[in-house]
This record gives C-alpha cells, structure tokens and sequence, in this order.
C-alpha cells in the first residue's frame, strides 16, 4: 500500500512538472524586453488547454486574465505608461509563473533588409571607426534582440533559433549587432531620451520577395502560385517572412527601417510593385499603419549590372505611401564596396525621418526631391519637393550630375544653374531639351542638396527604356 502511494505521488509530482514546463511565451518575450510605451501591448503565448491565465505588472495595480483556447493559445493586452523602467512582469497561470524581470518601456523599432542591415558594428563589416563605436557603446537603456537566420516554407509562431533574447547594449553584446539599427537606435535614444529596444532580423544577399507574406505575393502576377517545398533557401519567396517576420507578430512596434534592394536590382520594374507591397503586406499583418523608414541604394560601381538607378527609382516611388521616409546614400557609399563603412550617417539620416514625422521634432528630414518641371526655350526648369529655403552645390561647387536630352534622346552633359528652390538644366548640344537625368549611374558624382545640409535623390523627367 506503501509503495503504491509513493507511485501515486510520483505519478502526481511528474505530471506537475510537465504542466509547469506547459507554459510557452514566444522567443520576443525574455527578461531586458522594451514594451512600446502608451500603448496596448500584446502579451500572448501557449499553456493547457482553457487554462487561466494572469498577468501582473509593477506599474499598476490591474490584474490582467484570460482563458487559453482549446488549442492552448492565449492573448492579452496590457496597457503601458510613459517610457520609463525597469519593471517586471509576471505570467502566471495555475501550474506556472513566469517573471520577467528587468523590463523597460520605451520606443521599439524592428529592423529588416539585407547585408548592409545585417552588417555588424564589428564583425566581418567592421564600421568606420568600429574600436571606438564598440568601447563607448554603454547604453544600458538600449535593449538588442538579434533573430537567429532561418527560413520555413509555413509561417511559423516561434523562432526555429533560439538566440539569446533580450540582451542590454553594452561594449560586449554590440559587436555583431546590427550596425545601421544601433547607431538608429542610438540616435533616438540620444534625442529622445528614453528608452529604446531594437529588434534585428535581416539576411545578406535575399531579396524583398523573401520578406513578403504568400498571402500578399498570390496578389501579384509573378508570385501568383508559390511552391510550399521547405528547401531552406533564404532567396525562396516568403520564407524569410515565414521564419523571421511572422513569429514577432503583433508585437507592439513603434515602426520599421529597412535596408534592402541590392538583391532585386536586375528587376527594378519588379520592384515597384513588390516594395510598396511588402509595406503593406507588413501593416496589415500587424494591423496598424505604422511608420516604414528606409535607405535608398548608395553609389556603388555594380559594373555587372546597370540597373541600380532605376531601382533607386523604384525606392523613390515608395513615398508614395503614407508614413514613409528615404535616406539618400547616393554620397555616403563606396563605389568600390557595396557595404560601406559609414553606417552612422545612414542611421543618422534615418533618424532625422523617425524624429521629425514620428516624434514631431522641427527639423527637416529629406534633401530635394524632384517633383515638376517647364520647358523654357532651350532650358527646362526644375521643382523640387524639401528644397527649403535654397537649394545649393555642396563644397560651392558647380552643379554636377545633370544631363540633358532632346527629341533624338542622347544625354549630353548639362551646365545647372540654381534659382532659389528651382534649377535651370541645358545644355548647348540640345536645341529642343525634353528630359533631364540627375545622378543617372551606378556610381554617380553629383553633389545637389538642400539648406539642411542634405542631398538630392537621384530621378530622372522621363521614362524611356
């Protein structure tokens, strides 16, 4: 009889522990976590089925409840106060409790693209001044998750990879972060002073397909019918958005920047419809219109490839849409190195999008964009949208980069001449001038910016092939 109680209370601890080990949060939630401050945040995750679940946090006294579904699944949404921390938050359900501890609430911002994202502080990129950046990176109020790189034909709810969570910014966990989202985030948490959790999921060399839901492609002609084969490629059509983009969401973001484009640049016409597509595809996954920051491609010498201005183009095109902002590069790359080393003035021009459009800050945050033209005579006159004050030749300089074309559609190079906010193209080869290029190359010298200090996005007035 003996023996059969202890079997019993064995039997019983077991299935105690199993129960306990039940709860499951997804990989975002850990210990040193950023929650979106004033918000609603989702809290969501997996336990026994019709469990109850609760939810306590050191900032209020409200005491949050739900029951798993028969599937085990469960969500909550916790309200947040102003930025500020570290708090804890407490999961609990009737076998388990979770505490996670150190928490801060602030601004989140997820960061995506390709290898000039990915591009760490001090590994295999190493940034200008990267010994530096890495020995002053004390930012205990900069969180970093980094996403393990995988891809899945299926869209997962947890994170094949497992990393390391949360981890707080310091000279040891920044080195192989992302560069461009670091020195953004930094930039942020400088000027705004609260703050600031990054969350880091990109991949060298793939291409904008890759991060889009096949929900979203099946509306596009190319991608209509899409092949579920799990073949672990990261270039394959929505396998990055399955394993890397999906298991965050709705994770409560403040917005998204993006450094992408490279991979798809043989297809810039492609690229119209799938970059804005991806922008929406990510918005309506997460049900809300959120900010979408990113870089146009910088100059770079693709001597294999002459289409990096009209997908430069196609970038362009994508402030079409509501709450987006571009970058300019085109004087901040390397002709020789399509990953150059100043990643802190591309997430400083970043920055300037986040703080001025997001945070209301009175700055300006684009160079020129073209946006009308005239013909006068034998010169054509252009308008440009974030001329502010004057336009101007940087280094006072002549214009460069401008060609001029007329009925036989040959570009000659163009003498530019700055009126206020407006420019004045010709050029003596060009009796009859009808269309006008700046910074119409791979790697162009071209120096127009604004009375900010910031420089022109390449564009052309025409559109012949």
């Amino acid at each position: 009889m003996l023996r059969m109680f202890i079997l019993l209370t064995c039997l019983v601890a077991g299935n105690s522990l199993i129960l306990s080990q039940n709860m499951e949060l997804p990989a975002i939630f850990t210990d040193n976590m950023v929650l979106q401050q004033r918000s609603e945040v989702p809290i969501w995750g997996k336990a026994t089925p019709f469990e109850k679940i609760k939810i306590k946090v050191s900032w209020n006294d409200t005491v949050y409840e739900t029951t798993a579904d028969d599937a085990g699944k469960w969500k909550l949404y916790v309200n947040t106060p102003p930025a500020g921390g570290p708090h804890q938050v407490d999961i609990s359900s009737k076998w388990s409790n979770i505490a996670l501890k150190n928490v801060l609430i602030g601004e989140v911002w997820m960061c995506s693209g390709q290898s000039n994202m990915e591009m760490p502080v001090a590994g295999w990129g190493k940034v200008d001044h990267f010994e530096q950046e890495v020995n002053q990176a004390d930012y205990p109020q900069i969180r970093l998750f980094q996403t393990p790189q995988t891809a899945s034909s299926q869209p997962l709810d947890q994170l094949q990879k497992l990393g390391k969570g949360w981890e707080i910014c310091s000279p040891s966990t920044i080195g192989e972060f992302s560069a461009l989202a670091y020195f953004f985030g930094r930039d942020l948490h400088q000027h705004l002073q609260v703050p600031i959790g990054l969350i880091h999921s990109s991949w060298g060399g793939t291409p904008v397909e890759a991060w889009t839901s096949a929900e979203a492609l099946a509306e596009t002609s190319d991608f209509r019918t899409i092949s579920t084969a799990p073949d672990g490629q990261s270039r394959h059509p929505a396998v990055l958005y399955n394993a890397m983009i999906h298991p965050f969401i709705p994770y409560a973001i403040r917005g998204v920047i993006w450094n992408q484009g490279e991979a798809n640049s043989d297809r810039p016409e492609q690229y119209k419809t799938l970059f804005p597509l991806l922008i929406l595809d990510w918005r309506k996954q997460w049900g809300r219109d959120f900010p979408f920051y990113y870089t146009q491609l910088a100059n770079y010498n693709a001597s294999s490839n002459e289409y990096w201005p009209e997908l430069r183009e196609a970038q362009l095109e994508g402030l079409k849409l509501k709450d987006t902002g571009m970058a300019v590069t085109i004087d901040i790359g390397n002709p020789n190195d399509v990953h150059p080393k100043n990643k802190q003035m591309v997430a400083s021009r970043l920055a300037l999008w986040a703080r001025a459009h997001t945070y209301h800050e009175n700055l300006t945050a684009s160079g020129p964009v073209f946006e009308s033209c005239t013909i006068e005579q034998h010169q054509i006159r252009l308008r440009f949208k974030y001329a502010e004050q004057w336009l101007q030749a940087y280094g006072e300089t002549p214009l460069t980069g401008f060609t001029v074309a007329g009925p036989d559609r040959k570009f000659y190079a163009a003498t530019a001449v700055i009126e206020g906010n407006e420019i004045l193209v010709s050029a003596p080869e060009v009796k009859y001038p009808l269309a006008v290029r700046y910074a119409w190359e791979n790697a162009p010298v071209c120096n127009l910016y604004n009375s900010a200090g910031l420089p022109a996005s390449p564009f052309r007035t025409d559109s012949w092939k």
